[in-house]
């Protein structure tokens, strides 16, 4: 009984403090978000732009390509490529030459039009600042 009468009270505290607040500025008073937040989190982030524009000038590229030009370490890139392919932004093929592994990055169409949105949103936020 102990326990439930004090989750309660940290609720109502929890619920009060929110009220209070929320209470301290309408919402049309409040500021917009900047546009800046609205970017492609995903492709935002250094490596995995990084990642997407390489695909995107090459047709493909293979992961010690990859890793070479990006200056990173396998699990760093294997962490990053996994993201954009569970996006859908790259597909992985993995074959073998011989005996060894080879594993290949292409871009898809979903991964090119994110990073033209990106690009554009880009051009647009820097267009403001100069302007």
């Amino acid at each position: 009984m102990g326990k439930q009468s004090s989750v309660a009270s940290r609720q109502s505290s929890v619920a009060s403090r929110q009220s209070s607040v929320a209470g301290r500025q309408p919402a049309s008073a409040r500021p917009a978000q900047p546009k800046a937040l609205n970017l492609e989190r995903l492709i935002h982030e250094r490596l995995r732009l990084g990642i997407v524009s390489a695909l995107a000038v090459n047709e493909r590229l293979s992961f010690n390509d990859l890793k070479r030009l990006l200056d990173t370490t396998d699990g760093n890139l294997s962490v990053h490529a996994r993201k954009l392919e569970e996006a859908q932004y790259v597909a992985c093929d993995k074959s073998f030459e011989g005996r060894v592994p080879r594993t290949e990055y292409r871009l898809t169409a979903a991964g090119r039009r994110a990073l033209e949105k990106y690009l554009t949103h880009m051009e647009a936020l820097i267009k403001a600042v100069r302007d």
